[in-house]
């Protein structure tokens, strides 16, 4: 895999990627029901064990980090990796998390927004005034799959308010450099929405054909599927992509919906991406069905995080 460097392997299904400033990267091993430090000489220690399913990590107030949970997964095999699916017996629901790193203690924050229940939160993004978005990936059984939509909640939990509905699969979540849009991707439908955001917690939605939405960004073609996304500096929005090899890999769409670069990877289940280094100039990148945290030079910095770990 040209320009990629491979800095941590035999992950269980790793995503969520948070670079820190020791150099270390913060990951969850969704199989294994861990969050993982995989430090720069590649070595990895336990920081947190919540168990269920961990997937999207923020760091927030205080320095504590915030943990999307699904609630855990069946597992099955193919060409030799192993892919997460359906809802195991005894599932308990999903939920936000928050960790101490210092002790590796698990909060429970929320599990619902009112009466309406969380299924299998994916990933989160803080905004400026302390508060943060997250979407439900929902999940599916059999016949059956949960509609879900984009949420927004308080750094104590005070309050979580379910604010987009309905959305197909959403996946990844980053907002604007200026905070003025909030970007959301889906994963079956491959398609990057984009919401004015009219207030902290609040967006202007616009009438469609499903109920109120938001502006359609952009939609991959060839059997891609959307996972999560990282913002850069400049505003292009850079998506983890899924597919098979030549399509797998990370789409950066401008702000406009054009797909300015398409940088591939070699493992269908391409997760999510991070930026980190000193200048933000470097990509973390989880590839899921390999198990592997790879790196590589990138061409434009990063969005710097809200609260940078």
């Amino acid at each position: 895999m040209t320009d990629w460097t491979v800095l941590a392997e035999g992950l269980g299904f790793p995503e969520g990627p948070v670079w820190c400033a020791d150099g270390s990267v913060l990951l969850v091993e969704i199989e294994k029901g861990l969050i993982t430090r995989v430090r720069p000489d590649g070595s990895k220690a336990t920081a947190a064990s919540p168990g269920g399913g961990p997937n999207g990590l923020a760091m927030g107030p205080g320095g504590m980090l915030y943990a999307c949970q699904n609630g855990g997964c069946l597992w099955r095999e193919w060409n030799g990796m192993r892919l997460p699916h359906g809802i195991p017996d005894g599932y308990p629901g999903g939920s936000i998390e928050r960790i101490d790193l210092a002790s590796g203690r698990v909060e429970t924050l929320c599990t619902s927004a009112g009466d309406v229940p969380l299924w299998g939160p994916n990933d989160l993004v803080f905004d400026a005034h302390g508060g943060f978005w997250f979407t439900d990936n929902g999940k599916s059984n059999g016949r059956e799959k949960k509609v879900t939509g984009v949420f927004y909640a308080r750094a104590d939990g005070s309050q979580c308010r379910e604010v987009i509905f309905p959305l197909d699969g959403p996946n990844g979540i980053g907002l604007s450099p200026d905070g003025g849009t909030l970007y959301v991707s889906e994963t079956p439908s491959a398609r990057l929405w984009a919401f004015d955001v009219a207030a902290p917690g609040e967006v202007a939605l616009k009438p469609g054909l499903r109920g109120p939405s938001g502006r359609l960004l952009y939609t991959a073609t060839r059997g891609s599927a959307f996972d999560s996304l990282a913002v850069e500096a400049c505003g292009n929005i850079c998506v983890a992509t899924i597919g098979m090899p030549g399509i797998c890999g990370i789409s950066v769409i401008d702000p406009e919906g054009r797909l300015v670069e398409f940088v591939p990877t070699d493992d269908c289940f391409t997760t999510n991406i991070a930026f980190g280094g000193p200048d933000l100039m470097t990509a973390y990148v989880t590839l899921g069905g390999t198990g592997r945290l790879v790196s590589r030079a990138w061409p434009r910095p990063g969005l710097a995080s809200a609260y940078p770990a």
